[in-house]
């Protein structure tokens, strides 16, 4: 339990003996990718310490089960987790070591600890002893994920699943923002139990007022998203106001969806999963989640990179993340055919978009069936509200 004979990881650049976490040395090299965000954007640092994707939306869109191969973002590790949990071999890329070092501490905490103490580790319930749990579970670790967490015990104080840059945005909206708007009594009322038409007359009486409108479109412009939550690059293929969008959005989430059901919108309101928890924490998922990590492999570089190096008999469903978002329609293009080549007849492809519409190229639809119905139905549900489309192709049959 919680060896690494599975895991092949890239060998410290000869000359750089110290932590590559702490030497901006975390990212990629250049010659694994035409990835052209990895140039733009500062991968030495953690973005994500949860991932900001609905699970349940993405195992009905790609369909995994035993026998299976997929290929999968890494991110903080909490969808390959919920991927490998259904019984599929889930390989994960990331082409930011801090993220993968979340994965690998998340990882090693599921396969030793029972349940409340994972969440007590992880951040999502009181802890005063994380150091001393991180200390057990530390020679698990590959020297990299070691090297980065030693270097921040502050971030194992303070539990790990807060410890991410978009996870301080919101902390900052939650704490220096939404007082100016809602009183803590609103804010709790919102995940009351409702009707739909309950739902409705809540967010009109109660909570869209002309202070939320206002400092919403703020808030989450893309000036200070791209400054505070993001990066400013993962705007580059942005246009238009955001705010509105933004609007929309959050409404559908708390009037369409149930708010007493949402992780994502129990971490903005009340900094954490109080409310709701993500598909990995939830205690009827545990011993498939932590049966699953064994059906677990990651790698550091780009995704098609690491779809080309492990490609073995090929994938048969693929979570991309929202990655189309931040590279031009051009590369976009690229990186999809490259993860064709790896990809069996009848595999699955879902990614999000958030403010750039990015759908499989024209020039590959002759390869590649989007699944429109079920990318419409799918999104309708996703809970990870501030998506403006999901969508899941399938690969034809006749590709061989």
């Amino acid at each position: 339990h919680g060896t690494h004979s599975n895991v092949v990881r890239q060998s410290t650049p000869s000359g750089v003996t110290t932590c590559r976490a702490e030497t901006g040395n975390m990212q990629a090299r250049s010659d694994q990718s035409t990835d052209e965000i990895q140039g733009r954007a500062d991968f030495d640092f953690l973005r994500y310490a949860s991932c900001w994707e609905d699970a349940d939306v993405l195992i009905e869109a790609l369909r995994p089960q035993a026998g299976k191969r997929v290929l999968s973002i890494g991110a903080a590790g909490d969808n390959a987790f919920a991927l490998a949990a259904t019984g599929a071999d889930v390989v994960a890329a990331d082409i930011n070591l801090a993220q993968l070092a979340c994965l690998e501490l998340k990882r090693a905490a599921l396969l030793a600890l029972d349940y409340q103490d994972v969440i007590a580790f992880l951040g999502v319930q009181d802890a005063d002893d994380r150091q001393q749990t991180y200390q057990k579970l530390a020679r698990q670790l590959s020297d990299d994920a070691r090297c980065f967490w030693d270097h921040h015990p502050s971030r194992i104080n303070g539990g790990i699943v807060h410890q991410g840059k978009f996870e301080a945005y919101f902390q900052l909206f939650r704490t220096r923002v939404l007082p100016w708007i809602h009183s803590k009594k609103t804010i709790s009322a919102l995940f009351q139990p409702r009707e739909d038409d309950e739902r409705f007359a809540f967010w009109n009486e109660r909570w869209n007022n002309w202070r939320w409108r206002t400092i919403l479109r703020v808030f989450f412009s893309r000036f200070l998203m791209g400054r505070l939550g993001r990066d400013p690059e993962f705007f580059r293929y942005v246009t238009g106001s955001i705010g509105d969008q933004i609007q929309e959005r959050v409404q559908y989430a708390m009037t369409t969806l149930n708010p007493a059901e949402n992780p994502f919108l129990s971490y903005i309101a009340t900094g954490n999963f109080s409310i709701a928890l993500p598909y990995y924490l939830r205690p009827e998922n545990f011993n498939r989640v932590r049966e699953g990590l064994e059906r677990l492999s990651w790698y550091h570089g780009t995704v098609d990179a690491v779809a080309q190096q492990h490609a073995k008999s090929g994938f048969d469903a693929m979570n991309l993340s929202d990655i189309f978002e931040y590279v031009s329609e051009q590369t976009a293009e690229s990186i999809y055919r490259k993860l064709l080549s790896h990809a069996n007849p009848s595999a699955r492809i879902a990614y999000w978009n958030t403010f750039v519409p990015r759908r499989c190229p024209l020039n590959l639809r002759d390869r590649v069936q989007p699944l429109d119905g079920l990318s419409r139905e799918l999104h309708a549900r996703d809970r990870a509200f501030f998506y403006s489309h999901f969508q899941v192709d399938e690969v034809l049959a006749t590709d061989a």
